[in-house]
């Protein structure tokens, strides 16, 4: 067996609609996947690898209770939203010490894998979910990036809004979050100068000039192929209340199109799912970029083969492997 006949290494938690969308197109095509949590390292999922001991670098299994891969065999890892292990029996200090041998252990041996293609691999999308870089990033690749102040301080926040409002504030990193028990999430909020105290200090707070858009664009990149859905709506943030949008497939031009495999491309990226805003004179205005960004419920509404695209990439594996 070669990498082009291996399977497809499917790591991700185990309600996740999307990867089940990939994984039924893998199967209709008769490629074998192996579908893994790492947080069911122990009895649900065996990992064993050799290292030095023969003529391949690395070699070994990974094993669920369903399946196994023969890891040097891999011809492709999809990442999806893996979870890890969170040892809740174990004392604190206990539960660190373990996770990090999984971290460790179980994701040390897939990264030492030279042989799968990966969309995409986790080191890849940490350093691409940096919001400031890929701000840098799309400037220098030619794409229009709105005003942008990252800062935790009042008085330079103060100052940039009041010269050039109107402006929105945005998380660095979205991340899950109770209070009181309660949910809590954050979108694109208006701000003005008033709003701004002392409390900014704790932490970098993100402000951008607000597009003047029409539309909001999500863009799928798979590998070399392209997607563009049109997100039309009232509000600020479509992702506030997906009852309200409408949806259409649009052709982007090829300027566009060159600079989103750019960015990909500069990041190492397989894949990204792009957030850009469209204004009334046609332009495009970048907002960000989701290395792992959620496009299930767009083929829902599209009817774009997006999950066919992605079990092509995967079944082809990593270019000029054999």
């Amino acid at each position: 067996m070669t990498e082009t006949d291996g399977p497809v290494l499917v790591a991700t938690e185990p309600l996740d609609l999307t990867a089940d969308m990939v994984i039924a197109e893998l199967n209709r095509k008769g490629v074998e996947v192996v579908r893994f949590n790492p947080a069911d390292i122990g009895a649900d999922l065996t990992v064993s690898a050799r290292f030095g001991c023969l003529p391949a670098p690395v070699a070994g299994q990974l094993r669920t209770l369903s399946r196994t891969a023969a890891l040097e065999h891999a011809r492709a890892v999809y990442w999806r939203r893996p979870g890890w292990p969170t040892f809740d029996h174990l004392e604190a200090a206990d539960a660190r010490y373990a996770l990090a041998q999984v971290r460790y252990g179980l994701g040390g041996i897939l990264y030492a894998l030279d042989g799968p293609l990966w969309v995409n691999h986790p080191h890849r999308d940490a350093a691409a979910d940096y919001k400031p870089a890929q701000l840098a990033v799309a400037q220098r690749l030619g794409l229009s990036v709105p005003p942008t102040l990252v800062t935790n301080d009042p008085d330079t926040a103060r100052q940039f809004i009041a010269a050039h409002g109107p402006v929105v504030a945005k998380t660095l990193r979205w991340t899950p979050y109770e209070r009181d028990g309660v949910p809590m999430t954050s979108w694109a909020e208006p701000v003005v100068t008033d709003e701004i105290d002392d409390t900014l200090r704790a932490a970098p707070h993100l402000f951008q000039v607000r597009v003047e858009k029409v539309a909001d664009l999500r863009v799928l990149v798979v590998g070399r192929r392209v997607f563009g859905v049109r997100i039309d709506s009232s509000l600020l943030d479509w992702r506030t209340d997906y009852d309200a949008l409408s949806y259409a497939v649009v052709g982007l031009p090829d300027r566009l199109v060159k600079a989103l495999h750019a960015v990909l491309d500069h990041f190492g990226l397989a894949s990204g799912s792009f957030d850009i805003a469209l204004d009334g004179d046609g332009a495009f205005h970048w907002l960000e970029l989701n290395p792992n960004g959620q496009w299930g419920w767009l083929e829902e509404k599209t009817g774009l083969g997006m999950a066919a695209a992605f079990a092509d990439l995967l079944i082809q594996g990593k270019p000029g492997r054999t």
